[in-house]
């Protein structure tokens, strides 16, 4: 069965709609018209988390909620946009749909040919690398947002740097320069310099982050379970010590790490 295509015009129109009305300078609301792209981009930021949220517990119904949120967010943008004279939800729209359009020429090109996922990497990469020439001379690090969480940015700054060229083309290296930096800190703590131990310590994740990339393994999502496996652990802990009629506030070091031994030694827990 061929899928038909699905006109979704009248609900955009509706939640466009409403977002002029909230918006309304006379009747709308007072918290709504007050916001501009400032207060409202943490908002964005916000969605844009509770969406992944939901998909990382398989929440589907709540993917649902949390889309339209993101949409909103899309709209509400264009609404202060439009309001501004600047651009519209319609001139949205039409941007991304060009771009996608122009960024899957197998698929909408006049000629089309299959390609591998590896392939089709190759080319998005070589358009937005177009992209970024015309916009900026210096396009390197063009488009990568100085608000990404920054292991995710330092992640994409180390691909462009790569794709340059200058790159390590073994992992050795890096496990070097992470060393490196592991002693420069040692170094910085023995004097006590604190601005010189920041720097270090920044100079480290930078360094994991390379070594995350050479392995083809995403810093953020292995940050990112590795806080979720300490949190088990820990509250394992917890229940661990009240089991046992033990105070968990008064609890030493070696308390605490015979406990946290004997917890990773669980073949139940989540390791």
């Amino acid at each position: 069965m061929v899928k038909q295509d699905i006109n979704y015009s009248k609900e955009l129109t509706s939640l466009i709609n409403i977002m002029k009305t909230l918006r309304d300078p006379e009747n709308g609301c007072p918290w709504d018209i007050a916001q501009d792209f400032d207060s409202i981009a943490p908002h964005t930021i916000e969605e844009a988390y509770e969406v992944f949220d939901a998909i990382q517990s398989r929440n589907w119904e709540n993917l649902k909620e949390e889309l339209g949120d993101l949409l909103l967010q899309a709209v509400y943008h264009s609404q202060i946009a439009e309001e501004l004279g600047l651009f519209n939800f319609e001139d949205v729209t039409r941007q991304i749909c060009e771009k996608m359009i122009l960024r899957h020429p197998h698929i909408f090109g006049d000629t089309k040919y299959k390609i591998s996922i590896d392939e089709q990497t190759g080319v998005w990469e070589r358009i937005k690398e177009k992209e970024r020439n015309k916009t900026s001379k210096k396009a390197t690090f063009s488009g990568i947002g100085l608000s990404l969480p920054a292991l995710l940015r330092s992640l994409k700054i180390q691909k462009r740097v790569s794709r340059t060229g200058v790159d390590w083309t073994t992992i050795e290296p890096v496990f070097e320069k992470l060393e490196e930096e592991i002693t420069e800190l040692k170094l910085a703590l023995k004097l006590d310099d604190k601005v010189q131990i920041k720097e270090e310590i920044g100079d480290i994740l930078f360094s994991v982050v390379n070594i995350a990339r050479h392995l083809e393994t995403d810093p953020e999502d292995a940050l990112r379970r590795a806080n979720i496996k300490f949190i088990t652990r820990f509250e394992e802990i917890e229940d661990l010590a009240e089991r046992s009629c033990m105070d968990f506030d008064k609890l030493d070091g070696d308390q605490m790490n015979a406990l946290w031994d004997t917890i990773k030694k669980n073949p139940h827990s989540k390791k």
